[in-house]
């Protein structure tokens, strides 16, 4: 079987080669790359540093303080289903142009000061990052695929410059504006600006239209059969636990111990400029010293010191848990780097992507949720660090079994 699926791919892949040599169109798919990753966490952390003052502002209850940081990871694990089947119909490209433009609309909306537009205005911002989340590492598969590696490090940095940028800059921009719905609203643009990259590749894809059906489907339920699907969704699952309950709640954790709003922003925003150089240095131990493994728990240790930190060093070094933290955060790409690599064609890699990201951010949603309902039952953040320092050690596990299912791919990325 994969005999008779080779030539197929091939021929996919020599009919694209011409036009990704092309240093124009390799310049456009940077910026394009660029756009996106600067979009897909500033619209949640801008919101994590305005918790506090939204709810004060709009007057909602423990409910849906606990509700509104777990719309991520439920709407990314509902709406990231939907990605292949926009796909075959838009095509990739397509595909990211629409979710940037609900995005947009989405952190638009949230600019009404109502509790209802918060919560309406997060959901369809999400559906727009779940689209992306699936479909971008197909999107570098297609147009980088002697630079995979290169370009997974590109993208998640640019996550980390957009929301160490939201999450510093959100706090200043809701004072300006005179309104934290307003200072929400503001991270539309940096979507729509990522929007326009991206008409130029839905008008080369439609005169291209005829060249990439040939690839067959692939279901992504087949692929939880297999002990590969199994451990590259599990640890995709707890790194999802651990950060998004981290990116929802470390400002107000650091409130509730008597850090000021803005200073509580600024520790976010360390933590996501720590996790630039960390992704940078584990894709180099990745690929250029074959160490996956080292990288793997590396990260996860990191992640384990920052959250200890929370629960035993005082407030004035808690900037030792966000560097700490920053670091275990650059897992991410290297599950992201597993995953590109997880299939022998684009629809194979979707399907993976969609499998884990799916049921990921689902299980995900318990992190940020949990951690609110935790709080608000005991009055304190003890109990729920403690239980996130057991989703360490399971992603320390996890992260050592995916590690030893790297295919030879992998080891030759470049």
């Amino acid at each position: 079987m994969p005999n008779k699926e080779k030539p197929i791919a091939d021929n996919v892949i020599s009919q694209q080669t011409p036009q990704r040599a092309s240093r124009g169109f390799m310049l456009l798919s940077l910026l394009a790359v660029i756009l996106v990753g600067l979009n897909l966490r500033a619209g949640i952390t801008s919101a994590s540093a305005l918790y506090h003052d939204l709810q004060q502002f709009l007057g909602y209850g423990p409910f849906v303080a606990a509700l509104l940081p777990s719309i991520p990871t439920l709407v990314f694990a509902v709406a990231g289903t939907a990605t292949a089947w926009v796909a075959r119909r838009l095509g990739l490209s397509g595909t990211i142009l629409l979710a940037l433009c609900v995005l947009g609309s989405g952190l638009a909306f949230r600019g009404i000061p109502a509790t209802w537009a918060l919560l309406a205005g997060t959901v369809a911002a999400m559906c727009g990052i779940a689209l992306c989340n699936v479909a971008m590492p197909s999107f570098i598969r297609e147009n980088f695929a002697q630079k995979t590696s290169m370009m997974t490090g590109v993208y998640t940095i640019t996550m980390s410059i957009g929301a160490t940028a939201a999450s510093s800059l959100s706090v200043p921009l809701a004072m300006a504006a005179g309104s934290p719905t307003l200072g929400l609203a503001a991270w539309s643009v940096l979507a729509f600006a990522g929007a326009l990259a991206f008409i130029p590749f839905m008008l080369m894809a439609r005169s291209e239209k005829k060249a990439p059906a040939a690839g067959p489907r692939v279901s992504a339920w087949g692929l939880l059969r297999t002990k590969r699907g199994l451990v590259i969704t599990g640890l995709f699952t707890v790194q999802g636990i651990l950060a998004y309950a981290i990116m929802s709640w470390l400002p107000t954790i650091l409130i509730f111990r008597g850090m000021a709003t803005a200073q509580a922003g600024i520790m976010l925003g360390l933590l996501q400029i720590m996790s630039i150089p960390a992704t940078m240095f584990v894709l180099w131990m990745a690929n250029k010293l074959n160490k996956l493994r080292s990288a793997m728990v590396a990260c996860s240790v990191a992640a384990g010191i920052g959250v200890a930190g929370l629960l035993l060093l005082p407030l004035s070094l808690a900037w030792i848990s966000a560097i700490a933290l920053g670091f275990g955060f650059a897992i991410f790409p290297l599950v992201l780097l597993v995953i590109s690599h997880s299939g022998e064609t684009p629809e194979e890699t979707t399907a993976m992507s969609t499998l884990a990201q799916s049921i990921g951010y689902l299980v995900a949603t318990s992190g940020p949720f949990g951690m609110g309902l935790l709080f608000a039952l005991t009055g304190a953040w003890t109990v729920p660090l403690v239980l996130l320092l057991g989703v360490v050690v399971l992603q320390l596990l996890l992260g050592i079994a995916a590690s030893a299912y790297r295919r030879p791919a992998l080891r030759r990325v470049q």
